[in-house]
């Protein structure tokens, strides 16, 4: 059985682990802290980032190459919009911007919030949650707010690795307590509520807000 390597809370692994889910594959979850992440793990992530994949003797790092191998061996349902090469593109935009865009956006207020105090035991950054919330935020919500039209995907209007990329962070971001203000942008929060209510999505927020439970 492979292993995904990383700790659930992480908008990277929960990308990779909704995939899994959305196509059926078992797997198990070793609970790696890139905090404490130490040499072994290295030899596996060399950058020292989760998530990592073990699939028998194969090791691989980073998400959406964890993501790009799982559709090659696991194609069906595809998650990938392979007919068609500008939506295949397209699909690998979005999921980008999931990772370099939406995810470090909102993993500002995540981090300052969740992880500071409950992981590092450091006290939260009030200024840096305020631009994010005031600044850096509202332009990501913008920017999805003008791709979307009624379908609730990206891409092409089927569900896509470019959904799973940009609805990962979200999570993270209703973990604070914070939401997409429907009045603003009612076709994101339409979207992002749409796609958390998927199985795949759904079962591991499940799980993590059970963790939060315990936590208190």
């Amino acid at each position: 059985m492979p292993t995904v390597y990383g700790v659930n809370l992480s908008p990277f692994v929960r990308k990779v682990r909704v995939a899994l889910a959305e196509k059926g594959v078992q797997y198990d979850l070793d609970p790696v802290n890139p905090f404490e992440a130490g040499a072994e793990y290295r030899k596996i992530s060399p950058l020292g980032k989760i998530p990592a994949f073990r699939d028998g003797d194969f090791t691989l790092a980073d998400s959406s190459v964890i993501c790009a191998y799982l559709e090659r061996i696991h194609p069906d349902p595809a998650l990938y919009p392979m007919a068609d090469t500008q939506q295949f593109a397209q699909a690998l935009w979005f999921e980008e911007y999931g990772d370099s865009g939406v995810s470090p956006a909102l993993g500002v207020v995540f981090f300052q919030k969740i992880v500071a105090p409950m992981l590092l035991k450091q006290e939260s950054d009030e200024a840096l949650i305020k631009k994010a919330l005031e600044e850096d935020i509202p332009q990501v919500f913008d920017y999805l707010e003008g791709q979307l039209g009624e379908a609730d995907a990206l891409v092409g209007g089927q569900f896509s690795i470019g959904d799973i990329g940009v609805a990962t962070a979200f999570v993270n971001f209703h973990h604070t307590g914070n939401s997409v203000d429907a009045a603003k942008w009612p076709k994101l929060a339409r979207y992002i509520a749409a796609i958390h209510t998927r199985p795949s999505f759904k079962a591991l927020i499940e799980e993590e807000l059970a963790f939060f439970k315990q936590a208190a």
